[in-house]
């Protein structure tokens, strides 16, 4: 991602907390095989609590200086990522509701990493229902892991390259908001940074705050790191948002 006419900055965010987050939390303090959520996986909603984060992250938005502020947004396709974008631009002078503000484009290689027949239970559910694919993951790691029907991180890196190749192409000089997930965030900075797999399976065990910030800016022809995971905005005017 180098090059004398490419993007600016990055400014990736999480969505808010989900019902599939909020099930999966309970499903594992309960010792439950599986989450039981009742969407496909793209249609999950938020939780009113994401919906407050959401808004946080808008008034963070709302706050930058005119020269920090996104210039395009693009979502995943997902409905948590896409009402996290809603909510928040809706908080600022320059969302899709203003005169000649910004639209949120959608990208179908921005959706989450895909687990296939794994989707829905918790680690548990998969050591009691599929042994043969948890002693297979143990056995490749998990970055290079494909579940049955899903993909790996690695499947995921490289339509993220895709799709940060295509987006420099089309928005030079530009400075870009994305809503997405945690896979989406950490394998971002996997492939900005150009982090090793070990390096970025670290980073991976911590979570990915609901609606954190992690910025890249243009620095010397090359996107260097500004913030990661960073939670601050979400405290400034609601001390109880998890």
């Amino acid at each position: 991602m180098n090059g004398v006419n490419a993007l600016e900055e990055l400014i990736l965010t999480r969505h808010g907390e989900s019902a599939g987050n909020a099930a999966y939390r309970a499903a594992r303090a309960a010792g439950a095989e599986e989450a039981g959520i009742p969407e496909r996986d793209a249609d999950i909603p938020l939780t009113e609590t994401g919906r407050r984060q959401a808004a946080a992250l808008g008034r963070w938005l709302a706050k930058l200086p005119d020269d920090e502020r996104p210039t395009k947004v693009v979502a995943s396709p997902y409905l948590r990522a896409q009402d996290t974008a809603r909510i928040a631009l809706a908080q600022t002078h320059f969302g899709p509701d203003e005169p000649g503000g910004l639209r949120i484009e959608v990208d179908e290689r921005l959706r989450d990493r895909e687990q296939g027949v794994l989707e829905g239970l918790t680690s548990l559910g998969v050591e009691r229902r599929h042994p043969q694919e948890a002693a297979r993951l143990r056995r490749l790691g998990k970055f290079y892991y494909r579940p049955p029907g899903g993909e790996s991180w690695a499947d995921l890196a490289l339509r993220l390259r895709s799709f940060y190749r295509d987006l420099e192409l089309s928005s030079p000089g530009e400075r870009v908001l994305i809503v997405a997930h945690d896979a989406v965030v950490v394998t971002t900075r996997y492939i900005i940074e150009g982090l090793s797999e070990q390096e970025i399976m670290e980073i991976e065990k911590e979570p990915i705050g609901n609606c954190s910030v992690s910025r890249w800016r243009r620095r010397e022809d090359a996107l260097r790191p500004v913030v990661f995971d960073d939670r601050a905005h979400l405290f400034e005017t609601d001390p109880t948002t998890p």
